[in-house]
């Protein structure tokens, strides 16, 4: 009898320790861009900031389509090396307006948002697809907030990407500027996503922040050691 509940004990002990081994929620189990959305993943993306390698073999893993971009260097705060352009050419993929050119890291964060957060939201509050995201950009050698003085922004770096408007399948178009505080199924889309992108980048702004993001979501994967900013 003993050795019956001993080997049902370590039965299940194994089995627990495969389950924790591998459940992509854990903090020591890499990333992957078909895996669900979990409490480490703004970790594991900003890991990738030191392995360009590793980042462009997640995009090739999961058959996303990119284009590695060259380096630029505008002085020592305005530079990077990791670039990337997001392919749109494939089936479902949603087009960016301009294109998205953005360090690898914010390119994954852009793929899980768009597969994880983007589609589901506009399922569930729009009834359709979104077609294509229009931006304000990505790299911008400046200051945060334009000034002259204080330290740089993301964007500097292309670690960022501001998200101003998204036009759906059916023709609709659905903007941070005009439906923000339209108490429809279009502001909720519109706080759907800009909560669902808080679970993956670092920082996420939007014109509850200020009035300087009225008009667009803000989102960047700055280094926080995994402390995520959402506002």
């Amino acid at each position: 009898m003993r050795l019956i509940l001993f080997v049902i004990l370590l039965a299940l002990l194994l089995r627990g320790y495969e389950w924790v081994a591998h459940d992509s929620r854990m903090p020591w189990t890499p990333l992957s861009l078909a895996a669900p959305i979990g409490p480490f993943t703004t970790r594991k993306i900003g890991a990738l900031a030191d392995d360009t390698p590793r980042c462009h073999q997640l995009l090739e893993q999961a058959s996303i389509g990119y284009s590695p971009l060259p380096p630029v260097t505008a002085g020592p705060n305005c530079s990077y090396d990791n670039g990337v352009t997001l392919a749109r050419d494939q089936p479902q993929s949603i087009a960016y307006r301009p294109a998205a050119r953005t360090s690898c890291p914010v390119a994954i964060s852009l793929v899980l948002w768009e597969k994880q957060i983007v589609d589901a939201a506009a399922r569930e509050y729009l009834g359709t697809t979104v077609e294509a995201i229009t931006t304000f950009g990505s790299y911008s050698c400046r200051r945060i907030g334009g000034g002259q003085s204080g330290n740089f922004s993301e964007h500097a770096t292309a670690n960022a990407i501001d998200i101003a408007a998204f036009r759906l399948a059916d023709g609709r178009t659905v903007s941070v500027a005009g439906h923000w505080d339209a108490d429809d199924e279009r502001s909720r889309f519109l706080k759907a996503v800009r909560d669902g992108g808080c679970e993956i980048f670092a920082t996420t702004l939007s014109p509850d922040y200020n009035k300087a993001h009225a008009d667009h979501l803000h989102f960047d994967q700055a280094p926080r050691g995994g402390y995520q900013y959402c506002r």
